[in-house]
């Protein structure tokens, strides 16, 4: 029995040990600090000029979607406005709409309907080949609309395609790679969040 809680506790404290490395390594690249500024500035101005963030992703990504819209219009650190936020996460629009067109046009279909030019789309993908996700992003193209990837591994077909990109370095592994992803969600909201409602912070 202790030998096992040994090996447990070894393997908990290196999952620990990765995502720290993880996190490090996307400090240590001159690049990341930026993007995510970069990032907010572009939520911030779809917010000013009267659109919506949309979002969309696959697995652990579908849930990092809805808890980044779920944000906007819900409170983050103190009571604000609502503010415009959209998910495709609704189960009978997905299973409609993979059953009429197949399950790559599942994001895109959804694109088409409530995009518009003002809007910012940001997609998750920690492998960058989801192909629904680059079905997407074309469809976004296609209207005029700007997109923000945040990816992994290399990036894969969606880095070309997407306006802005976010990579995440060093991680091979998705969980370790999501896990940066909810920070840079995290990040960003309160990026914008303290421009827009700087009385909710007093530091």
């Amino acid at each position: 029995m202790s030998d096992t809680t040994s090996e447990t506790a070894e393997a908990i404290r290196a999952a620990f040990e990765a995502a720290a490395a993880t996190q490090a390594a996307f400090l240590a690249d001159p690049a990341s600090l930026p993007a995510v500024e970069r990032f907010a500035d572009l939520a911030e101005e779809t917010l000013l000029a009267g659109g919506k963030l949309l979002a969309c992703g696959n697995g652990g990504s579908m849930s990092d979607a809805m808890h980044f819209v779920e944000e906007w219009t819900g409170r983050f650190r103190s009571d604000r406005a609502a503010l415009p936020a959209i998910a495709f996460s609704d189960p009978t629009q997905l299973t409609c709409i993979a059953n009429d067109f197949g399950y790559d046009e599942v994001f895109a279909r959804q694109v088409e309907a409530v995009g518009r030019e003002d809007d910012l789309l940001v997609v998750l993908s920690t492998s960058g080949n989801s192909p629904n996700i680059v079905r997407a992003v074309e469809a976004a193209k296609t209207r005029g609309i700007t997109t923000v990837a945040l990816l992994g591994k290399g990036g894969g077909a969606i880095l070309p395609l997407a306006d802005h990109a976010i990579l995440v370095p060093l991680a091979t592994t998705s969980d370790r790679i999501q896990e940066v992803h909810i920070q840079i969600l995290h990040i960003t909201i309160e990026a914008v969040e303290r421009r827009l409602h700087p009385e909710n912070y007093t530091a």
